[in-house]
């Protein structure tokens, strides 16, 4: 019986790590359309969404089906339990992807604006943390999970350095305040996206002490 449900958890866990790797993606991807200007990327990201939002619901039946067959006790039902809960916010981090590219969308009709560099450091940060989060729920490293949330404040930072430099942008013209307010949008949902990290995180330290944290975001 047992070996039958370790096959089913790292069945789960490859699952997770392929979702994490798509969100991954998707958030990489976003901003390369921003930068690059290119259209058609965007609407590729923006349809990879589907896929993301098809893992979610192929991990939560194989959690379901965890539950339910295996009956799991103590800290094997607080991974199952823990699973659950990522995966919904795995699935906003690809929303939140989505948004981007719907950003970066809007913006290649527009008169060409260069974000601030820091915007590549927050997707550099931020996908660090997606795939470490997941990464330590799968290697049941509590230590790992510690350090995404720690992590975070390097996100927060890189934030506040766009919003400074857009709003002297404002200050100083005008005539880009549109594009400048859309690149912020850009940061905020980058922002965002290492919340939900976190919150995975925090679920990976519930699944492993039993203890959680309340969630950052929706």
């Amino acid at each position: 019986m047992r070996t039958k449900y370790d096959k089913q958890l790292t069945a789960l866990h490859d699952e997770l790590i392929a979702m994490g790797a798509l969100c991954e993606a998707a958030i990489q991807y976003a901003v390369q359309a921003l930068r690059t200007r290119d259209a058609e990327l965007a609407k590729r990201t923006m349809q990879g969404d589907k896929e993301i939002d098809q893992k979610e619901h192929s991990i939560e039946s194989a959690c379901l089906k965890l539950l339910l067959e295996q009956q799991p006790v103590a800290r094997d039902l607080r991974e199952v339990s823990a699973a659950l809960k990522m995966v919904t916010d795995l699935e906003r981090i690809g929303d939140l992807a989505e948004d981007i590219a719907d950003v970066s969308l809007f913006l290649c009709e527009k008169p060409d604006y260069t974000a601030p560099e820091q915007i590549d450091f927050m997707v550099e940060a931020a996908t660090k943390m997606v795939h470490d989060s997941i990464d330590a729920f799968v290697a049941n490293d509590l230590a790992k999970a510690h350090s995404v949330m720690e992590y975070d404040d390097v996100v927060d930072r890189l934030f506040n350095e766009v919003r400074t430099v857009l709003v002297k942008r404002i200050h100083a013209s005008m005539e880009d305040a549109e594009q400048a307010m859309d690149i912020m949008m850009v940061a905020k949902y980058l922002e965002r996206i290492g919340d939900h990290a976190v919150n995975i995180s925090e679920w990976v330290e519930f699944s492993i002490t039993g203890t959680y944290k309340n969630s950052r975001v929706l």
